[in-house]
């Protein structure tokens, strides 16, 4: 006698589960008419899958095609706590592979920051990103991101002894402009740089706070040619969504990168 077929809830479980196992073994995102034909789901139980799965993280859609999310972290806990470069390695890879733009990740030293994790767009036009690399907080994104975490005494200490090169004619260093968009970057949780480490890209930056401490800021590099105002709005919803993942995983300030 012919076993009879599981149960919906059960069938949909299996299909989730080969759909993760499927994206992961590519090593590329993949479109969804790949993932239905090549495990021979219905289009339309794809779609309804796929949408669940970018929803809880378990997946990142970008354009047409799906990659690894996040949150699949949560499925390979290891014994040793994972240091903080680690804990943002797939957020910063999620931001490249969305965006196909350079993303970074920076901690704070003293009056610079450094990249603990990078990745680099994949167009010709991109910005270069080395792990280990540093600049000073006034000219980057990241920097002014974290700048805007300081407390008021810390800030105004940073203003009157850091020194602030002028890497081209928009950097700001006056300390009166610099202390006014600070103020702008605490209202709005965004931070901007607008040709001022590098003469044609844009940075946008935002910080993770956990417990009122900053563990580091998420960037973006855009060459001004690829720059509009769709680009700009999407930008910022991922670096939010990414500082998000990082603040709710509760990591520790305590952590080393």
């Amino acid at each position: 006698m012919a076993e009879s077929e599981p149960p919906a809830t059960v069938k949909s479980a299996m299909r989730t589960l080969d759909i993760l196992e499927f994206v992961v073994q590519q090593g590329r995102p993949v479109a969804a008419h790949e993932i239905a034909g090549a495990l021979a789901i219905p289009v339309s139980s794809t779609s309804y899958l796929l949408t669940t799965l970018v929803g809880r993280g378990y997946l990142d859609r970008s354009g047409r095609r799906y990659g690894p999310g996040p949150a699949l972290m949560r499925l390979s806990p290891s014994e040793a706590v994972p240091t903080l470069a680690e804990r943002v390695a797939p957020l910063v890879r999620s931001l490249r592979v969305q965006l196909n733009e350079t993303a970074g990740f920076f901690v704070r030293r003293d009056f610079e920051i450094e990249a603990v994790a990078s990745e680099i767009g994949l167009h010709a036009l991109r910005y270069t990103l080395e792990v280990g690399q540093r600049a000073p907080l006034h000219s980057f994104s990241a920097g002014k991101a974290i700048l805007a975490t300081f407390q008021k005494g810390e800030l105004e200490r940073y203003l009157q002894v850091a020194q602030r090169v002028a890497f081209t004619p928009n950097t700001i260093v006056d300390a009166e402009a610099l202390r006014k968009e600070i103020k702008e970057v605490r209202r709005t949780g965004i931070a901007w740089t607008r040709e001022e480490h590098t003469r044609g890209i844009i940075g946008i930056g935002c910080a993770a706070v956990v417990d009122g401490i900053a563990l580091g800021a998420f960037s973006v590099a855009i060459p001004l040619p690829r720059f509009d105002d769709a680009v700009e709005r999407r930008v910022i919803d991922l670096l939010q969504r990414a500082a998000g993942f990082l603040e709710a995983s509760g990591a520790s300030q305590n952590e080393t990168p």
